[in-house]
């Protein structure tokens, strides 16, 4: 299921970041479907192309959101996403990540480096200070992701999200570009 576009905003060692498209749609949903084991109860990607096409739409349009896709270098295969949504310039410039690997992707460390890649392009191009990650408390491998590129944790709320019926406690993790390059 590769994917042939090689346009990457940045790359690394073994992937590059780039923006959603229309043309994603089966790849990703099929890797969203083999993911459903690795997502549930934390995240619900779309898994059919209708709510891919919506969810893509939402991601190209939105100025406050900006939607990331993990892609192997070697094939150019989807590995992830990232996506920075509720962006908000002005005084405050800031956005809140939300992310997920797919199955043949988890634990290979390329998430780690796409969100990487995402935390420079959105603290250079994109000219944002902060970003926040809000992580359910028992989602030890996203916190683990957080943690490793530099996040730290401020705090916890208590039904933050409604998600999978129900509304459920995080943990606020965050970086701001004084963190990533003290002066």
């Amino acid at each position: 299921m590769p994917h042939t576009a090689s346009r990457h905003l940045a790359e690394g060692p073994r992937v590059g970041i780039r923006h959603f498209t229309h043309a994603d749609s089966a790849e990703f949903t099929a890797r969203a479907r083999e993911s459903k084991d690795l997502h549930r109860p934390w995240l619900f990607p779309p898994d059919h192309a209708a709510a891919y096409s919506a969810y893509a739409e939402q991601l190209i349009r939105d100025p406050a959101k900006a939607g990331f896709l993990v892609c192997e270098k070697a094939d150019g295969s989807i590995a992830g996403f990232i996506n920075i949504n509720n962006i908000v310039h002005g005084a405050f410039q800031s956005g809140a990540l939300g992310y997920g690997a797919f199955a043949h992707a988890a634990g290979r460390g390329l998430m780690r480096e796409g969100l990487e890649l995402v935390v420079r392009h959105a603290f250079g191009p994109m000219r944002l200070h902060r970003l926040e990650i809000n992580v359910q408390p028992a989602n030890a491998a996203s916190i683990a992701l957080a943690r490793s590129c530099g996040f730290r944790l401020e705090g916890f709320s208590p039904d933050m999200l409604f998600i999978d019926g129900a509304w459920r406690d995080h943990e606020r993790w965050a970086l701001t570009q004084e963190m990533r390059n003290p002066r």
